[in-house]
């Protein structure tokens, strides 16, 4: 037998595991991404970044800016984008400190349609009953973070929960004289936060907050309204640092931190939220807080540096848990 032929017949078994290993690799199709879920020690609190989903936001709501600038910003930013807009995140924050349990902002449940509502679902597959929950903190009383009160079957997804939500945008949101007053773009949002807030309010677990007024250990409300009446953002003690949760500060990242004054179209008073943009920003960069953003690419986790007149935002980087 030619030697190049006794060779062959030696390896076939060899090339027929690897031809088998690869046909199995063509055959398994990954269809779904891992858990949404990223866990980051800041202090002496454990934060738990839920992903809820992706939104498209389009161009064109970014307001106060040249259409020119938009396109300069966003290139070589490379923020996925289709026909629908451009990809945005829906984030939560489930904060640990000692065995107290408080969730920032719950995500859309069944509110924005599929791809989203996934923060419930993240939260167990981070190893959290929801009925562990403590405290539930609001930034604000829009749909992508106060529908996912509820779970699928429009129960309470948090049943042991206090739901912390300020009194201005309390006001505005659950009031149905305000929504016959409102924009017509928005009104579908009152009766989804009405419905959301109802079975917590039933239980007298809803807690209305004004400025000054007490709230859980450890956490400060900080006035940042403006993409709605009453926005705030939430500033958590973790000791020697800081966790700033502030909502909907940021919508389109690749272009807000470099030009602040670019609105929403959808903020309720630009001028205050370009105000709140740029408060939250300089605090955030000044003391070296950790920042949480709804709107920024998942985990959403990071800090703030001035650059010039403007900001940037620096991605935290992956870090193992100190060890129990």
């Amino acid at each position: 037998m030619p030697r190049f032929l006794s060779c062959l017949v030696r390896l076939s078994p060899a090339l027929l595991l690897l031809a088998g290993a690869a046909q199995a690799a063509t055959d398994h199709v990954v269809s779904q991404q891992v858990p949404g879920v990223y866990h980051q020690q800041i202090g002496t609190l454990q934060v738990t970044a839920l992903f809820d989903g992706t939104v498209a936001l389009g161009r064109q709501e970014l307001v106060g800016i040249e259409p020119g600038a938009v396109t300069r910003l966003l290139d070589h930013r490379y923020v996925p984008e289709d026909d629908k807009g451009l990809q945005t995140a829906v984030n939560a924050y489930l904060v640990q400190r000692d065995q107290h349990l408080t969730l920032v902002d719950t995500g859309t449940a069944q509110c924005f349609g599929p791809g989203l509502g996934q923060v419930l679902g993240n939260l167990r597959a981070a190893g959290y009953d929801p009925a562990e929950v403590d405290d539930v903190l609001l930034t604000h009383a829009h749909p992508d973070h106060l529908c996912g009160l509820l779970d699928a079957n429009g129960k309470a997804a948090y049943p042991n929960a206090t739901v912390w939500l300020s009194q201005a945008d309390a006001d505005y949101w659950l009031n149905p004289a305000s929504e016959a007053a409102a924009p017509a773009g928005v009104r579908f949002a009152f009766a989804l936060a009405r419905t959301a807030i109802a079975p917590y309010d039933a239980a007298g677990k809803v807690k209305r907050f004004a400025p000054g007024e007490a709230l859980p250990t450890g956490v400060t409300a900080l006035d940042s309204h403006g993409h709605t009446p009453g926005h705030v953002s939430w500033q958590l003690d973790g000791g020697k640092q800081q966790l700033l949760v502030w909502g909907d500060i940021v919508h389109y990242h690749a272009v807000q931190f470099a030009q602040p004054t670019a609105s929403f179209e959808a903020d309720s008073d630009k001028v205050a939220a370009i105000a709140s943009r740029r408060t939250m920003m300089a605090q955030a960069a000044d003391h070296g807080w950790w920042v949480a953003g709804a709107h920024l690419p998942f985990p959403g986790l990071g800090h703030v540096r001035h650059e010039g007149e403007a900001f940037a935002w620096v991605p935290g980087e992956f870090a193992p848990l100190p060890a129990r």
